[in-house]
């Protein structure tokens, strides 16, 4: 995927509305795809300041968590998916420490979607930790995806 797809797939990711129902909804979804294939993943969904979803799949480590929880907040920081910044930075030939963002803290590995909803913005960041990047960038717009479906 190149930055260009994925600044168009962010595009048409955005919700009506968003709750801790939705959140849950979304999580459950997650977890069904997940499942469906035998993915070990994490599984996370937050806004900046609360946890609303989090399941760690068979398979899946606690390194995982880590993982998921320093993607999440490269894309709360940024405001984009976590694919899209580390794109961007390679591009660039720089990394996250250029903003003052400690490794420990942020990654801009794959795997971290913003939740956006019409005409407010972005209101949360889905998860998945546990496959190559880009394979746990796919799985969260999966999941985007159906739950905008329906």
């Amino acid at each position: 995927m190149d930055t260009k797809d994925i600044e168009a797939e962010a595009a048409t990711l955005v919700l009506d509305s968003f709750t801790e129902a939705t959140a849950l909804r979304l999580g459950k979804l997650l977890v069904d795809l997940a499942l469906a294939d035998a993915l070990p993943v994490v599984i996370n969904i937050r806004t900046a300041d609360r946890t609303l979803f989090h399941a760690a799949l068979p398979g899946s480590a606690p390194l995982n968590d880590l993982w998921a929880r320093r993607k999440s907040n490269t894309a709360l920081a940024f405001q984009l998916p976590s694919l899209l910044v580390g794109q961007r930075n390679k591009a660039k030939a720089e990394g996250l420490d250029r903003h003052g963002l400690p490794p420990g803290d942020y990654a801009d590995s794959g795997g971290a979607v913003p939740v956006r909803v019409k005409g407010v913005g972005m209101v949360a960041v889905a998860t998945v930790s546990g496959l190559p990047q880009v394979e746990d960038h796919k799985l969260v717009v999966r999941g985007l995806r159906a739950l905008i479906a329906g």
